[in-house]
């Protein structure tokens, strides 16, 4: 390691002691770095996740209760309006389909369920339908946490969800101030901000992360990191594009393993506290290296995401116990190798066909 990354790390690992802001420039320099250098760098970034986090990976688990047919026109997204992505759509799931959904992600492992539902946000008939789910989750399993990604929240709609049981809800500001225009134009920044804000004001865990991957400079992917580390959310996932074809960002292939590692390590410098959870697009484009980006990030989604399908749970399972990780349980041996191609989601929720789990 050359004297210029060994200070360049020793001052960012000095930051996180003193849980002092990383500056805007250190964290360009995480993301310049070369591959040479990659494993120095995942290795700074592992001694933070180790000091918050030890060797523990939390699982958690989505279960899509609508799909598709939103009117909102984020252009990374497969369920965005005019998307001809070839996805499933569906409206509201039943309280009996949700409900064992989530089971079956809580049967292989998952602590955390999240309820997610397309669209700008909900109304109150949606919200009482869900609360409903949450309070059934909770009922049925003590001490597994349920989140709520619904969209936008009006007031009160917060509270309502705190009082099912729910511990927390996912609102990703997705990309920086500055980048936002270029992404959608049916809602703006500031209204992510401010559901985030609600979310916390009603006294349940703020969980609010990026994606990458999507046509964004360094400089506003740095931005994003220090706007996210503002809002102070308890955990952030970490999603790379996911390029479906029949949206306007089919075919873009940006990223790869080692870019997606710096991202990783200068989001665990600006949110060393933060559960970083990785998210969809990871089999896409961290391949082989899922397992070293396990030392930087502590949790993961099990199984399949929304609207594309993920790495078998089986063989999510057994790369965090290869990796020397540990999570409430490994089941069963190692499923098949993770894909490198987009495949749309096709089982569990809104099918008829057992769910990855």
């Amino acid at each position: 390691m050359d004297h210029d990354l060994a200070a360049l790390l020793d001052d960012l690992l000095s930051a996180t002691t003193r849980e002092e802001a990383p500056s805007a420039d250190s964290l360009l320099a995480v993301l310049a770095t070369d591959d040479d250098d990659l494993l120095d760098v995942v290795a700074a970034a592992a001694r933070v996740r180790r000091r918050w986090f030890g060797r523990r990976v939390k699982l958690a688990y989505l279960v899509n209760l609508k799909s598709g047919l939103c009117p909102e026109d984020c252009t990374y997204c497969s369920q965005r309006l005019g998307s001809a992505a070839e996805i499933l759509r569906y409206t509201w799931l039943r309280a009996p389909e949700a409900l064992g959904a989530a089971r079956a992600g809580i049967d292989a492992g998952a602590s955390r369920v999240c309820l997610v539902a397309s669209g700008r946000g909900p109304t109150e008939r949606d919200v009482t339908r869900v609360c409903g789910v949450v309070a059934r989750i909770v009922e049925e399993h003590p001490g597994v946490e349920v989140c709520a990604c619904l969209g936008l929240l009006s007031d009160g709609q917060a509270e309502r969800l705190r009082d099912a049981g729910a511990h927390a809800y996912n609102h990703n500001l997705n990309a920086s101030e500055d980048a936002y225009p270029e992404i959608c134009t049916t809602h703006d920044h500031a209204d992510r901000v401010a559901t985030v804000r609600r979310v916390q004001g009603a006294g349940l865990s703020a969980c609010s992360g990026l994606i990458a991957g999507a046509g964004e400079t360094p400089e506003q992917l740095v931005d994003v990191l220090l706007e996210l580390r503002a809002l102070d959310p308890d955990s952030a996932p970490v999603n790379f594009l996911v390029p479906f074809e029949g949206t306007p960002l089919a075919g873009r292939h940006e990223l790869t393993p080692q870019r997606c590692l710096r991202i990783l390590a200068a989001a665990r410098f600006a949110l060393p506290r933060a559960e970083l959870r990785l998210g969809a697009g990871r089999e896409l484009h961290l391949r082989a290296l899922q397992p070293l980006a396990l030392h930087v990030a502590s949790s993961l989604f099990l199984g399949d995401y929304l609207t594309a399908e993920g790495q078998d749970a089986a063989a999510d399972l057994a790369m965090i116990a290869d990796a020397g990780l540990e999570v409430e349980e490994v089941p069963g041996p190692a499923g098949r190798t993770a894909s490198s191609r987009v495949v749309p989601r096709r089982r569990g929720a809104g099918t008829d066909v057992a769910p990855n789990a």
